[in-house]
């Protein structure tokens, strides 16, 4: 049975959402968590969705927030310079240009130029409204981003739908008061309203009165 969504805007996550950058990711951050003596599994359970110095925060609890900072300015410099291995996840492209004239933003982790290289990489658009690392003062799963993705939008949070695939965005769409897709293998452990595969189990169509309607075979 397909399960129906309305929403009057829709709230986009980018790694692992529109972008698979599984690969990127496992690269850079097996490396710190080797160079830092963790075990490399405990650190991936952790790191997906958030900033990278508020995931440093987690698994290295007295580290000084200056070393932390450092680290994740460091790592992302390498994350985007490092492209091999990034893709759309299924369904991206067509999904993005259902989108086209109704209210949508990314709300992303990544910085402004982390975002923009993998979303190149995907061949995938921009966007108009997107909020990232720099935009927000707190990190998934602290609601923040997605709240200034509503406010941007000019749409009330509970008329939003959240697209997500980590437990810390999920959290953060949850803790926002709106409804989340959840998207990928991760996502299900999470409790979003409804899991799809990928993008290309998702229909979308504008419906006569501005809202969009979302069918999740």
């Amino acid at each position: 049975m397909a399960t129906v969504l309305t929403a009057r805007a829709l709230l986009l996550d980018m790694d692992g959402t529109l972008v698979n950058s599984d690969a990127v990711v496992e690269r850079i951050w097996r490396r710190w968590a080797a160079a830092q003596g963790l075990d490399g599994d405990e650190v991936m359970s952790v790191v997906h969705g958030r900033q990278g110095h508020a995931s440093m925060a987690l698994l290295l609890p007295e580290r000084p927030v200056e070393e932390n900072l450092a680290d994740n300015a460091r790592m992302l410099a390498e994350e985007t310079a490092d492209m091999d291995g990034v893709i759309e996840v299924p369904g991206a492209t067509a999904f993005l240009a259902a989108l086209t004239g109704t209210p949508h933003a990314l709300v992303t982790s990544a910085d402004v130029a982390l975002s923009t290289a993998r979303m190149a990489a995907a061949g995938l658009p921009l966007p108009a409204i997107r909020v990232t690392a720099e935009s927000v003062g707190a990190s998934k799963p602290d609601p923040e981003g997605f709240l200034k993705g509503a406010a941007e939008l000019g749409i009330d949070p509970a008329d939003c739908v959240v697209f997500e695939d980590s437990g810390a965005g999920i959290a953060a769409g949850r803790a926002a008061g709106m409804r989340v897709v959840g998207v990928g293998p991760r996502a299900g452990q999470h409790g979003p309203d409804v899991t799809v595969r990928d993008l290309t189990e998702v229909r979308v169509e504008a419906l006569p009165d501005g809202r969009i309607q979302l069918t999740v075979d």
